[in-house]
């Protein structure tokens, strides 16, 4: 069986949670005996496919693909001609463009790793395609995976998808030791928040409980993890505080991600929404106490493994955070269960349950 999937994520995304889902896949499938792929992308700047072995692109026609317009022509273009040469049993696009519908003639997978767009359609512009190409998507795929029982439970209710063409897979860590990166002037107290910062995200509502947490705990810091620079918004809501002094930004490798995690007093996942949560996992994998907001999606990934404030409730967060801060026993009671609730989700669980979903179609 041979498994193609599409350019898209890899085109989009330097680094990121849907590229390495599908990096994941990519290599579960290489360690198989029975199963192949094929990526239909002529080159790529992902992190993830490094050593990946795409088409080569060198020397004199290097300048086709030197902006991110001309790599999503190409790649597009290339990925049209893959799917129809049509040498593959099952095609997994990686994004939700339609562009491979009028020319695939083999059964569809698609991934749906959140139905943000619909539970928020006012936080998003008019004019954005990626519901009306989602819904498309879903609806000619000849099987979903929702990656929580939470966004198939969305996915029922804000799409007419048939319940028998969903197939909960939850995403999955590779559960080995992790490896750690020296990251410069760190401090040496701080709480951890990973990732975007718009909208639904709550960052500002998070920035106002630490502007109280860091008026009793004078020593304390916060470390922002990635989620891209940050915007003049953010920086003038962090001046306006007067929080500069106290708040870090780093755009970390994954080796230094995990020492972020490692040493930092709690992780704070504050947004009101999430299909699944892959940074809850990474925190239980470094042994980081992990506060999550009372959200559906949340408690089914974390369970007890994490404490929770309710949403919007600037002193449930306060307290809570206080909590983790004050109480060591309850600090290492986290850990502990977070370690035993990371065991449920291995990659390999994901990796055979897709590969048995392509076998079965």
């Amino acid at each position: 069986m041979k498994i193609c999937y599409d350019h898209q994520i890899f085109t989009t995304q330097k680094a990121g949670g849907i590229s390495r889902y599908f990096k994941y896949l990519i290599n579960g499938i290489s360690e198989t005996a029975k199963d192949d792929y094929i990526l239909s992308a002529l080159y790529s700047e992902n992190m993830y496919l490094e050593e990946h072995d795409l088409p080569s692109v060198i020397g004199k026609f290097k300048f086709l693909f030197n902006s991110q317009k001309k790599i999503l022509k190409r790649n597009k273009s290339y990925s049209k001609k893959i799917i129809k040469q049509n040498e593959f049993d099952v095609f997994h696009p990686t994004y939700f463009d339609p562009y491979y519908l009028p020319l695939i003639k083999k059964p569809t997978v698609v991934t749906i790793h959140d139905m943000t767009y619909e539970a928020f359609p006012h936080l998003f512009p008019a004019d954005d395609p990626t519901p009306y190409y989602k819904r498309l998507a879903m609806e000619k795929a000849d099987r979903l995976i929702a990656i929580s029982e939470k966004t198939k439970t969305d996915i029922l209710n804000f799409t007419n998808i048939p319940e028998n063409k969903i197939e909960v897979i939850y995403h999955g860590m590779d559960l080995v030791p992790p490896v750690y990166a020296n990251v410069e002037n760190l401090p040496k107290n701080y709480i951890l928040y990973v990732g975007g910062r718009w909208s639904y995200k709550n960052f500002f509502f998070f920035i106002d409980a630490f502007e109280q947490i860091a008026k009793k705990y004078p020593d304390i810091a916060l470390v922002l993890a990635g989620g891209g620079d940050l915007a003049y918004g953010d920086s003038e809501y962090l001046y306006r505080k007067k929080l500069v002094d106290k708040v870090i930004h780093i755009n970390p490798t994954d080796e230094q991600l995990n020492t972020l995690y490692n040493k930092a007093q709690c992780f704070v996942y504050p947004s009101s929404y999430e299909g699944f949560g892959f940074p809850i996992l990474e925190a239980f994998n470094n042994e980081c106490p992990v506060l999550l907001n009372n959200n559906e999606c949340f408690k089914e990934i974390a369970a007890e493994g994490a404490l929770y404030f309710e949403d919007n409730n600037l002193e449930s967060l306060i307290f809570t955070l206080d909590k983790i801060l004050e109480n060591k026993i309850l600090v290492q009671r986290l850990v502990t269960i977070g370690k035993e609730k990371l065991m449920q989700y291995p990659i390999q669980a994901c990796i055979d349950k897709t590969l048995n979903l392509y076998h079965n179609l």
